[in-house]
């Protein structure tokens, strides 16, 4: 008897979910009512993953509001298959207040749903039941002749010839799984040290210290930091923040008006980073009004301009030109359509001759000058990036103060609509990324100023964070931050160029990052395996997939007619599974590619009765 035919999706998280989803979607269309057996595999509960999983502490938040988060389809995502609507974080916590939907989730969380505003930063594990609810929904929704089998385990390897069935080797399970196409969406996994972990890792075994490598914060052995005492933290983005919080409220501090009140437990930490300064707030106030056209300089036909080019692209002389010039265009549409009190020039002589000025050109600059006249309405996105280049303090205690001040400026401001033009940028930021990601790999610092920029933590974190400051629980160290070891004295020395001559001394060293994506250092066996079998890796080990349906590629650039690959450690990697409602959604779009050429390739194998093993 010919077996059906089967897929193995690898990796139960919110782009595994959002996959399966997109099966469902496509599935009568290009699949009919053909057997076809769906395997996911996934050590945690599938939905929400490893990051997204239900026993997380209550005190780590989302960095979105429960408004902007949405798994489901709009007339905004460019894709060919079905749009499929669905609820909102927030409409979704609606519904099951009014007993439209019976989440499965512990009374714990269901208490969180009855108290959500759309306004709210929800907890990750009220996330974590709407992303089970999802994917409960897409299985629900696929046609009958699909069987579900669920694996909670570990995937190790996928092999297998290229024209036939693949094997899928399972932790502690002697036979493997027959795949005749496998979806990897493994997300964020650990990786190994590179050098400098390890040479910090064996300095710290060497003197008894604590080192604690990049690693999801939440996994991450806390209780190595002891109470009172020193500790150096590099980096100051979301994983800084997840620290922040489990090592003050997580050991019994309370905030309350304003001030926080130790407990006694917290460690001292000492936080610097590449620029210094935290992610900027998440915006919070809504749109109202005029939405700037985007894309205006970074649509379909510059992109597919450069992808017709030969030879590797220069990001800073190639891309960031054109993203710069499309940033400006939504940040001077907002200010003249919404603030013309601050512009010194009629908006359609304005933005003709912006549209035809170069980038980063002495018209384009003396146009703006011209028409917006103080210099703080102007965007300025070298000092957004880096607003500590140059910034030099006599003491630590001096940059204590600047930088509190810093962060409350961007406080106010991110929460003040007159300065909506910010969010004009923030949706400039969105339209560019589902751009930049046909360009395939562009290198990380696109990434990580996005993230920056676009992807901060939730106001009121921030207001914790000055909490703790005032308090002396968390101390600001500065810009291009550097640590080295001191072998003598058996400790950790970080130093920063804004306070020249300072130096901090500590038992204890953070590394408040996730982990590189890259393959060249995975600790996962799985894509271990794929990179040793011929799997194309870029220069910063990145897996190689083709852009248009995210199918594998081997080092000749050949797309694997049995393998496909999304997100983070992928060439395609977009900025996350799940995205704000009616912003276009480029994981979406990609999840439709990849669900659409797995299904047409098994009906095709299926009707030409391709399925030996």
């Amino acid at each position: 008897m010919t077996p059906a035919p089967s897929i193995v999706v690898i990796g139960g998280g919110p782009r595994g979910t959002g996959v399966i989803e997109r099966i469902a979607a496509n599935a009568v269309e290009l699949y009919g009512d053909r057997p076809l057996d769906l395997h996911v595999v996934d050590p945690h509960p599938a939905g929400g993953g490893r990051i997204w999983r239900p026993d997380q502490s209550p005190l780590l938040w989302m960095n979105s509001m429960a408004e902007d988060v949405t798994m489901f389809t709009d007339e905004t995502v460019e894709l060919a298959g079905p749009v499929v609507a669905g609820p909102a974080l927030d409409a979704w916590a609606e519904d099951v207040r009014a007993g439209r939907i019976t989440p499965d989730a512990d009374p714990a969380v269901l208490a969180e749903i009855h108290g959500l505003a759309g306004a709210d930063f929800p907890t990750r594990r009220l996330q974590s039941a709407y992303l089970r609810w999802t994917y409960e929904r897409a299985l629900a929704a696929l046609p009958p002749g699909i069987t579900v089998h669920e694996h909670r385990t570990t995937a190790l390897a996928v092999t297998g010839p290229r024209g036939g069935r693949q094997r899928v080797r399972l932790q502690d399970r002697p036979e493997p799984l027959l795949a005749d196409l496998v979806v990897l969406t493994v997300g964020h996994l650990d990786a190994e040290q590179d050098p400098e972990q390890q040479g910090l890792a064996d300095f710290a075994r060497r003197h008894a210290l604590v080192h604690l490598p990049p690693d999801f914060t939440a996994d991450s052995d806390l209780d190595a930091l002891r109470p009172g005492e020193p500790v150096i933290v590099r980096g100051f983005g979301l994983a800084f923040v997840d620290l922040m919080v489990l090592l003050t409220e997580g050991r019994g501090g309370r905030h309350e008006n304003g001030e926080y009140l130790p407990s006694g437990r917290e460690p001292v930490l000492y936080v610097g980073s590449r620029r210094g300064v935290p992610y900027h707030a998440k915006i919070g106030y809504p749109w109202t009004g005029e939405r700037p056209p985007l894309p205006q300089h970074l649509g379909p036909a510059w992109t597919e301009q450069l992808l017709s080019r030969t030879g590797p692209l220069d990001f800073r002389r190639d891309i960031w030109p054109a993203v710069a010039k499309e940033l400006g265009h939504a940040h001077y549409h907002r200010l003249f359509t919404a603030h013309p009190e601050r512009t010194a020039l009629a908006h359609e002589v304005f933005a003709e001759k912006y549209a035809a000025a170069d980038p980063g050109s002495p018209e384009l600059a003396g146009l703006i000058a011209e028409a917006v006249p103080d210099p703080a309405d102007r965007l300025d996105l070298d000092a957004l990036d880096r607003p500590l280049d140059g910034v030099r303090h006599d003491s630590p205690e001096a940059f204590q103060e600047a930088l509190r001040a810093h962060i409350t400026a961007d406080l106010a401001r991110r929460h003040d609509p007159e300065h909506s033009e910010d969010l004009a940028v923030f949706l400039g930021l969105l339209s560019a990324y589902a751009q930049l990601i046909r360009l395939g790999d562009i290198g990380s610092w696109w990434h990580g100023f996005f993230s920056y920029l676009a992807s901060g933590p939730p106001g009121p974190r921030l207001h914790q964070l000055l909490a703790l400051s005032r308090a002396g629980v968390v101390r600001f160290l500065g810009a291009d931050l550097t640590v080295e070891t001191d072998e003598e004295q058996g400790l950790f020395r970080a130093r920063s160029a804004t306070v020249p001559g300072a130096r901090t001394e500590a038992r204890a060293l953070v590394e408040a990052r996730l982990p590189d994506p890259s393959l060249r250092h995975t600790a996962s066996p799985l894509l271990r395996a794929l990179r040793d079998d011929g799997a194309a890796i870029t220069d910063d080990g990145l897996l190689a997939v083709d852009p248009a349906d995210s199918r594998v590629l081997d080092d000749e650039g050949r797309p694997h007619p049995r393998r496909l690959a999304l997100g983070p450690f992928t060439t395609a990697r977009a900025g996350g599974a799940f995205t704000r409602p009616r912003t276009g959604g480029p994981a979406f779009r990609q999840n439709d590619a990849a669900a659409r050429a797995a299904l047409t390739f098994l009906r095709d194998l299926s009707c030409r009765g391709l399925l030996a093993s």
